[in-house]
């Protein structure tokens, strides 16, 4: 088993990490799931005493402040105090709504975060960032605040179909082209099929928790993190709106595609990068860039009514705060 140290939590990553479950001064428990990490994960949990559990629908469509208010309701009607703990048990949706519910119940409670996606693993629940959308923008609402514990067991990736686990492999791309020429020369030379899951879920979060020690509240250099996540959160606000919800690493893809090309990058580096997600990864329809700027024009990181990027310098390189007006898009 690997730990990493983050700033005051530990990430477990490894078969025995679930093994570190240790409830034994908590008042209550509660387990967040959705259907899917239900029926494919809970049951390879230790067993918990008088832990209760808390279902909702997966889904983008459903990370909003109607499922806080259910999360909540059964925290109250089961008579949690502020010594409870929550375990948020599936992918990047239960732990953004789960950190979020529990950071604002009573004030805060504690959590642990349990990823069973690759996406989770390597990027959503490493952070502190918890939320919810709103208005169909994407996280809107939300705080930071770290989990007690990340623990990841990559065994949790056998439940996944080959389209859920390369949607989480956007954010390991990602992580790449910001940071480390060598994990992209590694990825770009390897076989999906082949991947040593265990180390490039490792690779992949050490890349984001230098970052994010470096820049927890996203004032500066956290924001590399942000590479494909412009366009991609606009990308997945259109489709929520069309009633065909994607899969938020589709989404990335689609706006990593769309940012190397205004990336400062030569002509050469832009179509290795573009060429590679093209050929590997199955995407959805590119939207118009005029359908997505109404979205755009909400994004957190916006200032002076300009929208802002981080992109590219060179592959393994990136740099923050790259405004533009929406007519130059």
């Amino acid at each position: 088993m690997k730990e990493i140290i983050s700033s005051n939590y530990s990430i477990l990553i490894g078969k025995e990490s679930l093994l570190h479950i240790d409830t034994s001064k908590y008042s209550n428990v509660a387990i967040l799931v959705d259907e899917n990490s239900k029926k494919f994960c809970l049951d390879k949990l230790p067993k918990i005493k008088n832990a209760i559990t808390i279902e909702l629908n997966s889904g983008e469509n459903y990370k909003n402040l109607s499922s806080c208010d259910f999360i909540w309701q059964q925290l109250v009607k089961h008579e949690f105090d502020r010594k409870s703990l929550m375990l948020n048990l599936g992918g990047g949706f239960i732990g953004d709504i789960g950190g979020f519910c529990a950071s604002t119940y009573k004030r805060g409670i504690d959590f642990i975060h349990i990823p069973t996606t690759l996406l989770s693993m390597v990027d959503a629940s490493i952070g502190g960032k918890t939320g919810v959308n709103f208005n169909n923008i994407k996280n809107l609402v939300g705080v930071f605040n770290n989990p007690k514990s990340i623990l990841i067991n990559p065994e949790f990736l056998k439940t996944l179909n080959d389209q859920e686990l390369k949607s989480g492999f956007a954010e390991v791309v990602k992580h790449a082209l910001i940071y480390d020429l060598s994990l992209w020369n590694q990825i770009t030379s390897t076989k999906f099929e082949d991947f040593n899951w265990e180390g490039i879920i490792a690779q992949s979060i050490q890349i984001k928790n230098k970052i994010i020690l470096q820049d927890p509240l996203e004032k500066g250099e956290r924001k590399k993190l942000n590479f494909g996540h412009t366009y991609g959160h606009a990308i997945e606000s259109y489709y929520i709106d069309q009633g065909i919800p994607i899969l938020h690493g589709e989404a990335i893809f689609i706006g990593m595609i769309l940012e190397t090309d205004i990336s400062f990058l030569s002509e050469k580096k832009k179509d290795e990068i573009k060429n590679f997600i093209i050929k590997n990864f199955k995407l959805p329809q590119i939207p118009k860039k005029s359908e997505l700027i109404k979205y755009m024009r909400n994004d957190k990181k916006n200032s002076s009514k300009k929208i802002n990027f981080s992109l590219l310098t060179n592959i393994g390189e990136s740099k923050i705060d790259n405004l533009f007006l929406e007519h130059e898009l």
